[in-house]
């Protein structure tokens, strides 16, 4: 008889627990957002536009056939026509401060208490920085991210998707080169881009990584820009970022002693 009231009481509670669990409700589960290409191009467009300022911190290193160097730095830019770079080293001592507009710019070198100025013309870049960059191309490097302005109107040559990506591939006719992007479902990370020439070969390449989000636009922590054509590369690593806060004032202050070099 105990044996028998043992196993109804346990019956009774299999079914006491089925209608009890069985009334909570599930936990929802969070979608991914599906885009077609159309619509993610414009998405990760607008959310490149959506960084109006930026600054950051830590360690830049560049290598090309002119210079192999790296040190600390902090950038501040201001889109879509301003950008300051400074450079320290060893104990944070101050090595340079660069200003660049898309007019104009400023390279004030601190050691030798030298300023150089004047327009911003083609080479300039290059001439500061070791590597072969456009000013628009500069802006997106250090804000770590991808100018997809011209690919608004123009779909994709191939477009594909799996559980994690989007990649999608745009074939140019008349220079014949082919660009691949591969973009992160989860947050529309551009993790990686690169650029191909007809027989294939790739000639430049941008890795990036250690994201987080900033007004819900994934800016990376690491990235690595390869321009193998020209063996150029630029690396950054960003201990500290910060991204839509007030930047008051980009320019330099430069003493009075300082030689002032007209180049």
């Amino acid at each position: 008889m105990k044996i028998k009231k043992y196993i109804i009481g346990l019956f009774g509670f299999a079914v006491l627990s089925q209608l009890f669990f069985g009334c909570v409700p599930a936990k929802p589960v969070k979608k991914k957002a599906v885009f077609t290409s159309t619509r993610l191009i414009k998405k990760i467009e607008a959310n490149r536009r959506k960084v109006k300022t930026f600054s950051a911190s830590g360690v830049l290193k560049i290598e090309s056939p002119e210079f192999s160097g790296k040190g600390n730095f902090e950038v501040l830019l201001k889109r879509p026509d301003s950008i300051r770079v400074s450079i320290y080293g060893p104990f944070g001592i101050d090595l340079a401060q660069i200003l660049v507009t898309d007019s104009k710019y400023i390279y004030y070198d601190v050691i030798k208490n030298r300023v150089y100025k004047g327009a911003n013309r083609k080479g300039i870049l290059k001439s500061i920085f070791k590597i072969d960059l456009s000013f628009d191309d500069l802006i997106d490097a250090f804000a770590g991210s991808i100018n997809l302005s011209n690919k608004l109107l123009q779909e994709p040559d191939s477009f594909e998707q799996n559980d994690e990506y989007y990649i999608f591939t745009y074939l140019d006719k008349a220079t014949k080169l082919k660009s691949v992007y591969r973009i992160r479902i989860s947050d529309l990370a551009i993790e990686n881009y690169k650029i191909f020439d007809k027989g294939n070969n790739l000639l430049f390449e941008g890795k990036y990584r250690n994201f987080k989000l900033f007004h819900n636009v994934a800016i990376p922590y690491k990235l690595l820009i390869e321009n193998n054509n020209k063996n150029q590369k630029i690396a950054l690593d960003y201990r500290k970022i910060r991204v839509n806060k007030n930047i008051p004032n980009l320019s330099i202050e430069l003493p009075n002693d300082a030689k002032i070099i007209k180049w």
